[in-house]
């Protein structure tokens, strides 16, 4: 993992777009890519999403969130099938080509989070059915939930941002067909009790997570996007959460939420223009990555060179030359 002094004159070079010699550059919120004959070339870049928005650019963000989503592809294989080709570069992936679903799945097992679409926060409106779930009275911020729940929402919606949804409305609304959407339900728990177990070998709680899936040109459901990285995911230390929930303190964070947090506690909530940050937050976020990185997969962070634009061509030029 980098030292603050190496990572500080990194802060003006973070990648935040990818500019490839290739026609039909298509964006996310946080990765471009190209569609390429047969496969799809997917570049995950620095920029930090919350709240539905970017927010900021963290050097090597978009290489740990591209080489740990590789790391989980290969080690949950055995429970679905996933897009995951090759990684040509840090920052780089080759995928197969699939049609997303228009449905993202988040798996909780605890009442917690600070966005409008957190359980806590509906919660601590008031609602006691959330996502057609029955929560009683009583319930503390960050309690584990009797078994992980599934809270599925659309892809933007009509307002642009994720839209609530109960599991039945899923089908209800024509979004998935029953069959495909019950295939997803049982992938998405089996994936999290993986994340979970391997997520305690490592001295951390898996808390929630997403999972995005999508259908191949053969007709089979693939795992797509991301999984259980700390743009995707929610970690806490293990260690001395039962501790601070005892005595009514916040888990020790893992994971982007302590960003969401630091905006939140300016008053920031995802409307209207978001505060500036200092450059110590944008450095810690950075160290944060690495070191989930290094603990889930337990394998040393090897940082890409940067600028990563040119090294990225140059992946590219090296990639025609030996087809």
């Amino acid at each position: 993992m980098l030292t603050k002094e190496e990572i500080q004159p990194l802060l003006s070079q973070a990648f935040v777009e990818a500019d490839l010699p290739l026609a039909g550059r298509q964006s996310g919120k946080v990765r471009d890519w190209y569609v390429l004959p047969e496969r799809r070339l997917v570049i995950t870049t620095d920029r930090l999403s919350a709240f539905d928005r970017v927010l900021a650019a963290v050097p090597f963000k978009g290489q740990v969130l591209n080489q740990l989503s590789a790391w989980w592809f290969e080690h949950t294989w055995d429970l679905i099938a996933n897009h995951m080709l090759s990684l040509p570069d840090p920052n780089a992936m080759f995928c197969r080509d699939a049609q997303s679903f228009p449905v993202e799945v988040i798996v909780r097992g605890y009442i917690t989070g600070v966005t409008h679409t957190a359980l806590w926060y509906r919660y601590s409106l008031g609602e006691r059915e959330i996502y057609g779930y029955h929560f009683p009275e009583g319930l503390r911020k960050n309690e584990m939930l009797p078994e992980p729940i599934l809270t599925p929402t659309t892809k933007g919606g009509a307002t642009g941002h994720d839209e609530r949804l109960t599991c039945a409305e899923v089908v209800e609304k024509g979004l998935l067909d029953a069959r495909t959407w019950d295939q997803v339900q049982a992938a998405a728990l089996a994936l999290f009790q993986r994340g979970q177990e391997i997520a305690s070998r490592a001295g951390l709680i898996l808390v929630d997570t997403k999972y995005e899936f999508g259908l191949a040109p053969d007709g089979s459901i693939l795992l797509i996007d991301e999984v259980h990285t700390p743009d995707s995911s929610r970690f806490w230390k293990a260690d001395s959460y039962a501790g601070r929930l005892a005595d009514g303190l916040e888990p020790e964070l893992f994971d982007k939420e302590f960003v969401r947090l630091a905006y939140a506690q300016r008053g920031y909530r995802g409307d209207g223009e978001p505060p500036t940050l200092p450059d110590e937050i944008w450095i810690e976020t950075s160290r944060l990555y690495q070191a989930i990185y290094e603990g889930l997969s337990g394998q040393t962070f090897q940082p890409g060179a940067y600028p990563v634009g040119p090294r990225l061509v140059k992946m590219l030029s090296l990639q025609e030359a030996l087809r």
